[in-house]
């Protein structure tokens, strides 16, 4: 059984900084490909961000793209989110999923959220104005 364990979200002040994590278990996590996932209130979630299995890829969606990074440690078995120069607009609950395919091509960035199969409890993250 495959368990993500979320954490690093809290309250920021516009213009600040947080580094999410997500902690995996469960199977092998270097195969297969990360995600994180926002959804605000009142609103469907949506994708933020993707990485490769190989690491070689990632994609963001467009408004937080110069803003977040995600990467991931193999040894730790952990991804990331980094998130600068936070926005009003960014807060939401924030969930890391892990894909439904093993491997795949080294490029292979999964944005649907069918395409995930295991999803974390999720964070809270508040920007203040």
């Amino acid at each position: 059984q495959v368990q993500l364990v979320e954490s690093g979200g809290g309250l920021v002040q516009a213009g600040g900084s947080l580094r999410l994590s997500c902690a995996a278990s469960g199977r092998t996590f270097s195969s297969y490909a990360m995600g994180w996932f926002r959804q605000a209130p009142g609103k469907d979630r949506e994708f933020v961000a993707a990485i490769s299995w190989s690491g070689a890829g990632t994609h963001y969606i467009d408004s937080v793209k110069g803003r977040f990074t995600i990467s991931k440690d193999n040894a730790k078995i952990t991804v990331y989110l980094q998130m600068n120069s936070l926005k009003p607009e960014d807060t939401a609950v924030y969930y890391c999923a892990q894909a439904r395919r093993y491997r795949g091509a080294v490029d292979y960035i999964p944005t649907l959220d069918t395409e995930y199969e295991y999803w974390g409890q999720g964070t809270q993250v508040t920007v203040s104005s």
